[in-house]
């Protein structure tokens, strides 16, 4: 069966119930790891910390899609504590919707997510960056300097928008602010944590997790069905992640609630499978095995650009 003929998503409930379990369970985590946070050692706090931010960011995903309810207002409310500090959630939001127009995907300027350069961002780079993006094309780099990078990149790209006089990233920083306030304020003043633990554990270890599953998921193909790839047998990660690591199954249906994507998967492996022709790891450990310290793919886009429907057409 075609994937065209398929809609798993024409009915879906007013409430998602597990996903607001899943918020409860996040809220208490953090709650409970800041404000006990010297009864634990700190070589099992820290792991602890980064997987509650990572699996923040994972829900704070599903809300931008549109859960746990059909009301936008209630699902921001419930997603915009900046548990990791540094990415305002109405930015991320907006990035990520428009990283989901997937005839763009990969393209190194018109995909907010995308690791690729264009031969002229490359060159600007300079040896320094571009030693440091290389770096980042294996796993081991992007876990150890990424989450420095992609902070600082989306740090600056913020501070150009502000500087231009964007009022709609300006009022984003503000309201951001004033959370990244109350955070710190419970943190800090009423837990007594140190904030360098808070950075270590949620900002940075977090976010290294959190690009764990983002590392594999897309490479510049020429068809837009073959950029996305497939993680199976991720037992531990898939929960942490909520099953993106099926990702083609999430670009295919964005608003499919996460608790049903492995059955969508396992319904339709072979067709999806099909569509993104075998782009497949057998699970997190061969991601690990593979490109721990071998890089992932050239920095540099094999195009330059993803080419438009238009010129793909024209080629033919």
């Amino acid at each position: 069966m075609s994937l065209d003929a398929i809609d798993p998503v024409r009915r879906l409930p007013s409430v998602e119930w597990p996903t607001v379990a899943l918020f409860g369970v996040i809220y208490a985590s953090w709650l409970g790891l800041t404000l006990f946070h010297d009864a634990l050692p700190l070589w099992l706090w820290i792991p602890l910390a980064a997987w509650t931010a990572a699996w923040w960011g994972s829900v704070q995903h599903e809300a931008l899609h549109g859960h746990p309810t059909r009301h936008r207002t209630v699902n921001t409310a419930l997603a915009t504590p900046p548990f990791w500090l540094w990415l305002p959630f109405e930015s991320y939001r907006s990035s990520h919707l428009t990283h989901h127009r997937d005839e763009r995907l990969t393209d190194p300027l018109d995909d907010p997510e995308s690791r690729y350069w264009t031969p002229e961002g490359w060159r600007e780079l300079g040896p320094l960056g571009r030693r440091l993006v290389e770096l980042q094309s294996t796993l081991l780099g992007r876990l150890i300097i990424g989450p420095a990078w992609s902070i600082g990149h989306f740090w600056s790209q913020e501070w150009r928008k502000i500087m231009a006089g964007d009022a709609a990233a300006r009022r984003v920083w503000s309201w951001h602010a004033v959370w990244v306030a109350a955070v710190l304020v419970w943190v800090i003043g009423v837990c007594g944590m140190p904030l360098w633990k808070y950075l270590i554990g949620f900002f940075y270890c977090g976010t290294a997790l959190a690009l764990v599953r983002s590392f594999a998921e897309h490479k510049a193909r020429d068809s837009v069905e073959q950029r996305t790839a497939i993680v199976e047998k991720a037992p531990i990660l898939g929960l942490l992640f909520l099953y993106n690591n099926l990702h083609v199954v999430h670009h295919r249906w964005p608003t499919l609630p996460w608790y049903r994507i492995p059955q969508i998967y396992q319904q339709h492996r072979d067709a999806v499978l099909t569509s993104n022709a075998g782009l497949v790891y057998r699970g997190y450990a061969e991601v690990f095995c593979r490109f721990l310290l071998r890089r992932h793919d050239d920095p540099v886009h094999p195009l330059g650009r993803v080419p438009t429907r238009e010129a793909q057409r024209g080629s033919g």
